[in-house]
């Protein structure tokens, strides 16, 4: 096996550091580094929700994201000046809104919206897995801090969520890729996962070859005690 950026095993984690409250104005924020990609993630609530959902009683959570133009080695457009997302920032910003709402009774958020945003200072890999796993943690922090200020009367999470990166590179079954792995990898996955083991979603790609069932068994298995790991963090970062 070629080595792996902080000499790690096919099942480790790169380092991961949450810095909860990173930004002093939001309701919930967090900056999330696992190796050398960072994400800023922040959580603001309103007091608005979408026409569809007006006079139902029930809230909303949904997420934005963006790569910052500098986070990849070569300059990324803004959004802005296009006009619109591209079609990964779209899709990405569904997963991570998906994600999110997998553990929250939005009926605990009368007619309230939280929007999670998620902005990628730097990228090598994994960004949207990381930004799942950072957004729970500004999600939890604006949670608490709007039962603490009486807005809503109980809890709306029922739980954590968190996402990682696995795939198979040069035959090997690895967790966490960075962009190197990621770039070459022959089947890549993301996978999300509650705190207590739910799945909630699993993307795979067979780039270079057909996957089979006992290949995705494989990524599985790496990706559950990794999941508890960032779990633990999540708690921690929130403590």
């Amino acid at each position: 096996m070629a080595s792996r950026s902080y000499d790690r095993g096919p099942g480790d984690l790169r380092p991961v550091n949450i810095e909860p409250g990173f930004v002093r104005t939001a309701t919930g924020s967090c900056l999330y580094e696992q190796g050398e990609t960072r994400v800023i993630c922040t959580a603001s609530a309103s007091t608005s929700v979408p026409r569809w959902l007006e006079g139902t009683g029930r809230g909303w959570v949904t997420a934005e994201y963006a790569m910052l133009p500098a986070s990849t080695g070569e300059r990324k457009e803004r959004d802005s000046k296009r006009g619109r997302p591209d079609g990964r920032s779209t899709e990405i910003q569904r997963l991570i809104g998906r994600s999110l709402r997998g553990v929250v009774d939005l009926e605990a958020l009368p007619e309230i919206s939280i929007y999670v945003d998620c902005d990628v200072l730097q990228a090598d890999g994994g960004t949207r897995c990381a930004s799942i796993t950072g957004g729970w943690v500004a999600l939890r922090l604006a949670t608490r801090k709007l039962l603490e200020e009486g807005v809503i009367e109980r809890d709306p999470l029922t739980g954590s969520v968190a996402a990682i990166s696995c795939g198979f590179v040069d035959g090997e079954a690895l967790c966490d890729l960075d962009y190197s792995e990621d770039s070459r990898a022959e089947v890549d996955a993301n996978i999300v996962m509650t705190g207590d083991g739910g799945l909630v979603e699993f993307q795979a790609t067979a780039e270079r070859t057909v996957a089979s069932r006992a290949s995705l068994d494989t990524l599985l298995e790496l990706a559950e005690p990794a999941i508890a790991k960032l779990r633990a963090a999540q708690l921690e970062a929130c403590s």
